[in-house]
């Protein structure tokens, strides 16, 4: 069976394991992985079975986000399974946003992360909405959502974007909502949000996720790891403790994110 990790960080081996620690610090969670490189991203996925890998960084400062996608893009011309995510930063003016987007699809990105936690802004902000005028359908937009100690990525937060932007894809990360779990149901009847399932698993048993993928529909989710917080082979074996039909399991494997970034 075909499997994506639509849900994975990769960083430079200068600094792979400084931004390892950073993430492990932020979230006071001990990390699975000492090391978000792609060597490591490629061993563990190899065990367990992925085929291709959706790989992005992310900007703390504007002027980070021509070099992180420079690099991103580096590592995309070496390895052909990689998908790759481009960052942006709400420092960027609306020009320089559409510069960047538009550099990003000539070079085959295939949409943009961001973290509102991480780069201080709401999904539903001022700030924010210049991501959305630009982007429009260009590609879709993977944000962290959800985090019950900071207002940024609030799951009403996202949905009321989804609701404005009717023409932008969003993907709410973590089930819709790290640590906000019971408030995703404001998502439902959203057609154009899509979730993942990382960094969730963990912490929800498999009959609240079910619930949830049964609330919001299974042609809406992906299967992701959060590498390099979470090895592939555990979150995959969490993932397969869900009581899902073949069918399902199949597309959120890899058939739904396949269609969403119009993957052959």
């Amino acid at each position: 069976m075909e499997i994506i990790d639509a849900h994975a960080h990769i960083y430079p081996y200068k600094i792979a394991q400084k931004a390892t620690q950073a993430i492990g610090n932020f979230y006071d969670i001990h990390m699975q992985l000492t090391e978000g490189t792609t060597d490591i991203l490629l061993e563990q996925g190899s065990k367990a079975g992925i085929t291709k890998y959706v790989v992005h960084s992310c900007a703390t400062k504007a002027e980070q986000v021509r070099s992180i996608n420079e690099f991103v893009k580096s590592e995309l011309d070496k390895h052909d399974n990689f998908i790759g995510f481009m960052t942006l930063h709400q420092d960027l003016t609306e020009e320089q946003i559409y510069d960047e987007v538009c550099w990003g699809v000539k070079n085959g990105f295939k949409g943009i992360k961001l973290h509102p936690d991480f780069q201080k802004f709401y999904i539903d902000g001022q700030d924010a909405k210049k991501f959305y005028r630009v982007v429009g359908d260009k590609m879709p937009i993977l944000f962290h959502t959800g985090d019950d100690r900071y207002e940024y990525s609030k799951p009403r937060r996202l949905a009321n974007m989804a609701k404005e932007f009717k023409n932008v894809n969003f993907i709410g990360a973590h089930f819709g909502g790290y640590r906000c779990w019971d408030d995703v149901e404001v998502y439902k009847g959203l057609d154009n949000v899509f979730f993942d399932t990382c960094s969730s698993l963990m912490f929800i048993d498999d009959v609240k996720a079910k619930s949830i993928i049964d609330l919001l529909g299974s042609e809406k989710f992906f299967f992701g790891t959060d590498f390099p917080m979470w090895g592939a082979t555990s979150e995959l074996a969490r993932f397969n403790k869900v009581k899902l039909t073949e069918k399902e399991r199949e597309n959120i494997l890899a058939k739904n994110i396949k269609n969403l970034l119009k993957i052959k």
